[in-house]
């Protein structure tokens, strides 16, 4: 035979042998592992969020509301953040959303709107004199207006996916699970 070749015997070792069978056992099902990463992930796309950039570093551009009235971009009722989970399995996890306008937000794109009728309701301030939007409860008058077809474009404003630093922190992750917490002997 050419080559090398290097043989272990564990005859008889029964601590390496204890050690090997642990091992072997959480390779079996590294749920709890994945459990962990599904968390992390969570963590560092809140973060992200919070800070308003993308996986790749770069921020978002600001929505039309925030430029208008201040605030943060893709933070007013907060459903699209509070949605983001892991589904978790023995053979991995994923990260993402059950809301339906998340891949717009995603992915960027076009809303083609179609044409249509409103009822616009306003209410009229006694003292000023001047009017602005109500709700139909608390309007004293309405008006309707008719709204043409229109789209609106979508910037890209990506908040699923990896940063910089998510895999160093998945691979300390299954190094720890793997290691069982650094008890291995």
């Amino acid at each position: 035979m050419t080559g090398a070749l290097l043989q272990v015997d564990l005859t008889g070792d029964d601590v390496a042998l204890a050690d090997l069978g642990a091992l072997i056992g959480r390779l079996a099902d590294p749920t709890q592992a994945y459990e962990d990463v599904g968390q992390a992930l969570i963590t560092s796309t809140h973060d992200r969020w919070q800070r308003g950039v993308a996986p790749d570093g770069s921020p978002w551009p600001p929505s039309l509301r925030v430029i208008a009235h201040g605030g943060k971009t893709m933070i007013l009722s907060s459903r699209l953040f509070r949605s983001i989970t892991a589904n978790v399995s023995p053979t991995g996890v994923e990260i993402g959303t059950n809301v339906i306008y998340a891949a717009i937000h995603q992915l960027g794109g076009v809303i083609q709107k179609a044409a249509r009728t409103a009822v616009l309701h306003f209410k009229t301030n006694q003292r000023t004199g001047t009017s602005r939007f109500a709700k139909p409860g608390k309007a004293d008058r309405a008006r309707k207006a008719e709204i043409g077809a229109h789209a609106i474009r979508m910037p890209v404003r990506a908040y699923l996916g990896l940063d910089e630093d998510d895999p160093r922190t998945i691979t300390t992750i299954f190094e720890n699970y793997l290691s069982a917490g650094g008890q291995l002997q």
